[in-house]
């Protein structure tokens, strides 16, 4: 499979399991972002997406996991950082919970100056 067909397939299963989670099916969103990172690995999308479904499951380990992997891809993913500050309170780890808030409020910073003019 080329990488753009590979891209299309992720996107395809990205959007199907969008739908799976508006539905509240979650298992099966879930399964579907899974499939989604089979075709693309790097999709940070499917990531973020999977992410919360794991969240919402209260699967609070595995949802660290992925939002920790999308800050290996993307180290300035604000939306990665901001996960994990709340997957890390949900867990009782307000240590790790504020660092990674501070993370998520220096690179929103940071974006917002390089658009300013």
């Amino acid at each position: 499979m080329s990488d753009a067909n590979a891209r299309q397939r992720a996107e395809d299963l990205y959007y199907s399991a969008l739908d799976l989670m508006a539905e509240g099916h979650l298992d099966k969103a879930i399964a579907s972002y899974q499939e989604s990172l089979s075709a693309d690995p790097t999709f940070t999308e499917a990531m973020h997406g999977l992410a919360r479904a794991l969240q919402d499951l209260q699967r609070f380990d595995e949802a660290i996991e992925v939002a920790k992997r999308i800050t290996e891809i993307d180290p300035d993913d604000v939306l990665a950082h901001t996960s994990l500050s709340v997957l890390y309170q949900k867990k009782g780890m307000i240590p790790e919970a504020e660092a990674e808030g501070a993370k998520a409020r220096v690179l929103g910073w940071k974006q917002q100056l390089k658009k300013a003019p």
